[in-house]
């Protein structure tokens, strides 16, 4: 192949591609191999150059054999760490006669990104369902022997064992719900909804569960046009999730305010938007925790959480749905006055 013509052929490539020549020197880079290495890898040994002894090796043995190959590169700098696919192909001569190899860089963080998420997703939802399990399996086989004869004791059992069932219930109940979201995440909602008419509807519906903690709910809003492109049911879960954690968090007697207003994005958010604030008057959260509230299972207090009922994934519903709906989160909190938690929606 002559070298003008593999030299196109490299730099037609988006990814970044370096060519070896037989005498183990990098004689050719693309624009975007310069950009992963730098322009000085021209004319330098590929061991010099590229240094991870894995990749050297692999280079090595098609140089030898002629057999195309696969190894991974990692490249590290101060944003962390960059993974590729290295693609290493045997060239059979070049214009001078001479073998030589195309290493060809494949960037797959995202990927291996994808792939710790999945993990750790599962590796979650295995705790949080094998806890209740065990307590339940525990329950059931001392109901057939020590307590078999005891009815206090079952009745006691019988109520433990019913709250661990509803607790993993719950947990398959958003599981399914976070799923059905994401699965909808790029598609916007066409149908027109009232946001002060959905948020009313959640306030009546939470309003004897606050009372029977001595908590008000109260609604705030400026008159305005407060219609909206969204899906009603999800908007609903929303508010529900947020004024449900609002009510559990900022504690017993302490009143929940939902004030909304209509007015103008900031920043990215350009034109009229709807904002509702939900506010609490709780401890509030240490600023350490806000970045992580909308991670799936993240809880700043795990005992505290599971006792209230929670299952680690109402808030991560909510940032999928507002995502949805070309929304923005926003969490604020100072410790000792209580927490914030705002939805920008464009109208």
């Amino acid at each position: 192949m002559a070298r003008n013509t593999l030299s196109a052929a490299l730099n037609a490539v988006p990814d970044p591609m370096l060519f070896i020549g037989s005498g183990g020197m990098i004689e050719l880079s693309n624009p975007a191999g310069e950009a992963l290495f730098g322009a000085w890898i021209r004319g330098r040994s590929y061991v010099t150059a590229l240094r991870q002894p894995a990749l050297l090796g692999e280079i090595d043995l098609v140089l030898r054999g002629n057999r195309p190959s696969e190894t991974r590169y990692i490249k590290s700098d101060q944003t962390g760490e960059t993974q590729f696919r290295v693609m290493i192909s045997p060239i059979a001569e070049t214009d001078a006669g001479q073998a030589g190899v195309i290493l060809h860089f494949t960037d797959i963080t995202h990927l291996r990104e994808a792939e710790e998420m999945r993990r750790d997703f599962v590796a979650n939802v295995s705790h949080e369902l094998r806890s209740p399990l065990t307590a339940v399996l525990g329950f059931v086989e001392t109901l057939r022997g020590p307590a078999r004869d005891d009815a206090e004791a079952r009745d006691r059992f019988l109520e433990i064992m019913e709250q661990q069932a509803l607790r993993m219930n719950r947990l398959v109940g958003d599981l399914l719900s976070l799923s059905r979201v994401e699965a909808e995440e790029r598609v916007r909602p066409s149908d027109e909804v009232d946001l002060r008419d959905v948020i009313s509807g959640v306030l009546t519906t939470l309003r004897p569960q606050a009372e029977d903690q001595g908590s008000a709910l109260e609604l705030v809003s400026e008159p305005g046009d407060y219609r909206i492109r969204g899906d009603r049911d999800q908007l609903t879960q929303v508010f529900t999730n947020l004024a449900e954690n609002a009510l559990k968090y900022g504690g017993k007697g302490r009143p929940v305010t939902v004030r909304m207003e209509t007015g103008e994005g900031r920043g990215s958010m350009r034109g009229p938007v709807v904002r509702a604030e939900v506010i609490d008057r709780g401890d509030g959260i240490d600023p350490l925790h806000l970045p992580r509230l909308t991670e799936r299972f993240y809880r700043i207090d795990s005992h505290r959480s599971r006792e209230m009922g929670g299952t680690g994934l109402g808030l991560a519903i909510v940032k999928h749905i507002v995502n949805r709906h070309r929304g923005r989160l926003r969490i604020s909190s100072d410790k000792g006055v209580g927490s914030t938690f705002t939805v920008v929606l464009p109208r």
